[in-house]
């Protein structure tokens, strides 16, 4: 093939390697749910059956559609957050820590303030959630930028630090007065205040901060992509050595990027109590309380390619798997372990599928290079940022 053939067919190979990569987590979540029928068939149960119950029950109807939203809030308030952290190059696996501690300091306030405005201790419970959150996924990003301590396992301990803690709280200083004289003693909060919960579309559960998560979106778009903040992040994320060379302070980036995605999950661990709950209650686990929201936002993430917006639909699915799949047991009548299994395959291959996609990526990249030799500079830079995106 001549050099200007070659040329002609490359904008072609990379619009279908970018297309091809962009619905890698589709094909990746259909691979989890042929397994998943596999397994079904084991069961004795009939696998159209059963997905057609998960459909319905996550879609089939306005109620059913928004519990699916419900449950997509945390996921995608979550997701946002790790978005952030991605681009700075550090992962945040501290979640579930982080909506605790942010739903722990807001639900302290709304109990000890009762007799300010609703609106007014809404505003502040939010700004509570995310300073939680904040501190939670804060002192991470101090140990990895100053003392070069591993994200992964200072965020996975801190979930472990907030589970007691949350423990302790619910037991003791902020138990419900009714449990604390009941036998049973039920570790839960007393209630929130009517005027102090989130409005709801009734008759269903759906409250406002679906709004707000969707518009957070927006603006974190905004901030990575459309302020020098945001490139300052995600220059630290692409190369440190570089960032630093071009007068980046890259510790201090660190630091902000998991700050802010705690932010996010605190928040998210607020509206589960403001509006859903309307109390703190656990069963002694992180997921007795988050519901798994601090991971699932992870896997919400990594589907929608660690983009804010794609994010928004990719909670929306994650949170209908959620919710059909409760459906799925009770029509079918398969264990609750199947659908645990469900779920975990659905997590095993989307984060398989990022890591085919990257190392496409990278495989594109050092294509066009190849190819580009001998073309200008500019030219050159055009082709890599197209392969990149």
């Amino acid at each position: 093939m001549s050099q200007s053939k070659k040329l002609t067919s490359h904008p072609a190979k990379k619009r279908f390697a970018a297309v091809f990569d962009s619905f890698m987590p589709i094909f990746a979540t259909i691979a989890a749910l042929l397994v998943g029928a596999i397994f079904l068939l084991l069961l004795d149960a009939n696998p159209i059956t059963a997905y057609s119950a998960l459909l319905e029950g996550a879609f089939g109807s306005f109620n059913a559609f928004a519990e699916t939203l419900v449950k997509a809030i945390p996921l995608l308030l979550v997701g946002l957050g790790t978005c952030i952290a991605y681009r700075g190059s550090v992962t945040n696996i501290g979640g579930e820590g982080q909506m605790i501690v942010g739903a722990l300091l807001s639900t302290w306030i709304g109990l000890s303030f009762t007799n300010l405005p609703g609106w007014l201790m809404i505003t502040i419970a939010m700004l509570a959630g995310i300073l939680g959150g904040a501190v939670w996924g804060g002192l991470p990003g101090v140990l990895k930028a100053y003392f070069n301590v591993n994200e992964i396992l200072s965020t996975v301990m801190m979930n472990a630090i907030a589970v007691q803690i949350m423990n302790y709280m619910l037991r003791g200083p902020m138990i419900d007065p009714v449990q604390a004289e009941a036998a049973s003693q039920i570790p839960q909060t007393a209630r929130l205040e009517m005027a102090y919960r989130l409005p709801r579309l009734v008759p269903t559960r759906l409250h406002i901060g679906l709004l707000i998560a969707i518009i957070l979106a927006v603006m974190v778009y905004v901030l990575l992509w459309r302020t020098t903040l945001g490139y300052r992040i995600r220059a630290v994320g692409q190369n440190q050595s570089a960032a630093k060379y071009g007068g980046i302070d890259v510790k201090k980036h660190i630091v902000l990027a998991l700050l802010l995605s705690g932010a996010f999950a605190g928040l998210a661990g607020m509206m589960q109590v403001y509006g859903v709950n309307y109390r703190m209650i656990t069963d002694g686990s992180a997921t007795g309380f988050t519901g798994n929201a601090g991971f699932n936002g992870i896997v919400a993430a990594l589907f929608g390619q660690l983009h804010p917006l794609i994010t928004i639909p990719a909670s929306i699915l994650f949170g209908g798997l959620l919710v059909g799949a409760n459906s799925m047991q009770r029509i079918v009548q398969v264990p609750s372990a199947l659908i645990t299994a469900l779920n975990g395959l659905v997590v095993v291959f989307v984060v398989s599928s990022e890591y085919f996609r990257r190392r496409s990526q990278r495989k594109r990249i050092a294509f066009i290079e190849s190819e580009d030799e001998g073309k200008p500079p500019k030219e050159r830079s055009e082709g890599l940022g197209e392969a990149a995106s």
